[in-house]
């Protein structure tokens, strides 16, 4: 009876257990500049949470996150990959496929997306041009790290239904308008008794320059995802386009 009981619990756990699916992904961006591009941009950026993300290379945290890569043979998105490539307006910057289990928000992987140029070279993290930095003169400590031309996290995780979460920043060097100077002039005028007249404060324009700039355009969107099905993301620089599977 205790072996039946036994046999019983794993054979009703195995359905949940081997329910896994494939995801193959493209990232690609649009060949255009923003200042082309009729849309308000955010300049100021809350930093993305990178706590529990990891590199999909990484096969040790893939392991432990129960998920791997696939290779090649797998993917069933390269007429989409060859058309991207072949097309002036568009440029991927990957192509990816890995298998996960059936697992939430809290226990999916995120992976860290990092591809295309890295800009450490020529710009700080905060998006500065080093030289703008250097001729400048101020003190400053500069953290160096890879600056990516995609930057981010992806998740895909199962609520009811299958959810792609994406937070990814795309950097393209431009131009931004730095304040250098800001302050107020404040013209007073002092009476015989001792009293003190506060006239107009006048105020003094700030002195703007205009620099060299990393700009970070983000990709934040939650879809919910159909499997079997090819689904497209995109905003006025760039897209992505997913398929789960679910997996033999």
């Amino acid at each position: 009876m205790k072996k039946l009981i036994i046999f019983l619990l794993v054979f009703v756990s195995l359905p949940t257990l081997a329910r896994s699916f494939d995801i193959e992904v493209i990232i690609f961006k649009r060949n255009v500049a923003p200042t082309q591009v009729n849309e308000a941009w955010p300049q100021d950026l809350d930093p993305i949470n990178f706590e529990r993300s990891f590199s999909y290379r990484d096969k040790d945290m893939m392991s432990s996150n129960g998920a791997f890569l696939l290779p090649s043979g797998y993917y069933r998105l390269n007429r989409q990959f060859e058309a991207l490539e072949r097309h002036a307006g568009f440029k991927p910057l990957v192509h990816v496929a890995w298998r996960q289990t059936d697992r939430g928000p809290s226990r999916a992987p995120i992976l860290h997306i990092q591809a295309g140029q890295d800009f450490s070279g020529n710009y700080a993290p905060d998006g500065r041009s080093l030289s703008a930095i250097t001729e400048d003169g101020t003190p400053t400590s500069i953290e160096k790290r890879p600056l990516n031309e995609l930057d981010g996290t992806i998740q895909v995780y199962v609520q009811h239904y299958l959810y792609l979460q994406t937070n990814l920043d795309l950097r393209v060097p431009g131009k931004n308008e730095v304040v250098l100077q800001n302050s107020v002039l404040d013209a007073t005028d002092e009476n015989d008794d001792g009293m003190v007249q506060v006239g107009n404060l006048e105020p003094i324009k700030p002195k703007v320059e205009v620099q060299d700039f990393l700009n970070s355009y983000r990709m934040q969107q939650k879809r919910q995802i159909r499997s079997g099905e090819t689904h497209y993301l995109d905003n006025p620089l760039m897209g992505v386009i997913i398929q789960i599977r679910k997996a033999q």
